[in-house]
């Protein structure tokens, strides 16, 4: 019996090439591209003051651009080619055809796919490194930093707990699609690149108000439904758990919003804008471990965590802890992805299912992945203890690395170019770093200021009126 044409095979459509599976992971791919450039590029430049909103919209779409460039011509292979030692692969490139067209080491998709997923996913991470550095980074030291974190730092993460052949894979740790991987070290690297930078000025970081809220809740939009292909794409297939992961990411966030929200209510009088946009990121990033291993029911668990540890950590802990303070963290990257990542991996460890983790591993029976919860449940207390373990292993591998990377990366570029803007360009932001400015139709004696809560850490905000009658004048934060 002939196949029917749209299903023939040829060149292009190999037998072991399944369509509707790299339809969707080229699909995933671009959503997570999505959430970096606009989504992140719009959040980081309208949470900013305005004088640094094009510097922040640029650190990220530079980093986007350098990653993938290095991501093709030795990264990708260092992350998931062939072995060169426990923890790293080979490096090499990733531009011929044969390789590009030949099957993924997962899935039924072609390299060229794989290469590009993975790699908007080293993109975000950089990305999210430089929301703990705005506001004061030379554009020159970040344009060394990146891709030396990535070669030094990201490869020798992603390979050892997402390469067949890496140390925490083979002990089962289980990092469904990046908490550990991506926001636990851009969490941990950020924060450490923040102390070795130093922190904005004292001015800046006291009144650092964001300039247009409402822009700001387009970009954190973006950010929350391109979750969909960041975790949706995990399993690397269009499967019944690709389904669950993204369900239970949107379920898990929401509950993590309302949370934070309620918190915020209920402590300081009013619900909070930016605090519900921090709520959604630490249910976005605490769900990431565990989005297709855990009950819909463990999803709502798991979002009240990541919506009241976090806030904790934040708004309370952050100001009792003197060296938490001391570092400068504009966008509280430590606790919405540090923290969260975190929380993430060992509640993986406490409500992983076994039989969702045998359909995302494809093994017949999942002896190194059972959570603690059902391995009480099943008499496989043993087994459960151990896979916690594996957890908090990994955690403190990812954060021992980029403690350790990140510092020496810092120690390098700082030697090569100054970490730190002079105090004249941090004085006048954008127009002394790039010759330009986001908002040049308002001058700033028209504007007056009125004080109000609405910030990150503290409990003041900043809205601005103008003092002008005419409605051209008028912008909107």
């Amino acid at each position: 019996m002939s196949l029917p044409s749209n299903l023939a095979l040829d060149e292009a459509s190999p037998d072991w090439l399944n369509k509707g599976d790299n339809a969707w992971q080229l699909t995933a791919a671009t959503l997570v591209g999505m959430q970096s450039i606009p989504g992140l590029v719009i959040l980081y430049a309208s949470m900013v003051n305005k004088k640094w909103a094009i510097n922040s919209a640029f650190m990220a779409l530079y980093a986007f651009a350098m990653v993938l460039v290095c991501w093709v011509a030795w990264a990708y292979r260092m992350s998931f080619g062939e072995k060169l030692a426990f923890f790293l692969g080979k490096p090499d490139v990733s531009l011929d055809e044969k390789f590009l067209l030949s099957q993924a080491f997962l899935g039924y998709i072609p390299n060229a796919t794989m290469v590009f997923f993975q790699g908007v996913f080293a993109a975000i991470t950089l990305i999210l490194i430089a929301g703990s550095l705005l506001g004061r980074m030379n554009f020159s030291a970040w344009a060394l930093f990146v891709p030396l974190w990535l070669t030094f730092s990201y490869t020798v993460s992603a390979f050892s707990i997402w390469c067949p052949d890496g140390w925490l894979a083979k002990l089962g740790v289980i990092d469904f699609s990046g908490g550990y991987v991506i926001h636990l070290s851009a969490g941990v690297a950020g924060f450490t690149a923040a102390y070795w930078v130093g922190p904005r000025l004292e001015k800046d970081r006291d009144r650092f108000q964001p300039n247009n809220i409402v822009l700001m809740l387009a970009g954190a939009g973006l950010l929350w439904m391109g979750w969909s292909g960041f975790n949706g794409g995990g399993p690397f297939s269009v499967s019944t758990d690709s389904s669950l992961a993204i369900l239970n990411t949107h379920v898990c966030t929401a509950t993590s919003l309302l949370t934070w929200m309620l918190l915020d209510a209920s402590f300081f009088g009013k619900p909070s804008v930016i605090g519900a946009v921090q709520g959604m990121i630490t249910g976005l990033v605490c769900i990431t471990p565990s989005a297709g291993v855990v009950q819909g029911w463990a999803a709502i668990i798991i979002g009240l965590i990541s919506g009241s540890i976090p806030w904790y950590t934040m708004t309370i802990l952050h100001k009792k802890i003197k060296f938490l303070s001391l570092v400068d963290d504009p966008m509280a990257i430590f606790h919405t992805h540090a923290i969260a990542g975190s929380l993430g991996g060992i509640l993986t460890g406490i409500l992983a299912v076994p039989k969702l983790t045998r359909i995302f591993y494809l093994v017949p029976d999942a002896k190194k992945y059972i959570g603690l919860a059902y391995g009480l449940q099943d008499g496989r207390t043993t087994a459960g203890f151990r896979q916690l373990g594996v957890q908090l292993a990994g955690i403190a591998f990812v954060v021992c690395l980029n403690v350790v990377v990140t510092t020496c990366i810092c120690w390098l570029v700082g030697w090569i170019v100054p970490l730190r803007l002079s105090k004249e360009e941090l004085e006048a932001g954008d127009e002394a770093v790039h010759g330009e400015k986001a908002f040049a139709l308002w001058a700033d004696e028209e504007r007056l200021q009125v004080n109000n809560r609405n910030s990150i850490y503290d409990t003041e905000e900043s809205s601005y009126v103008i003092s002008s009658k005419s409605a051209v004048d008028f912008e909107m934060v």
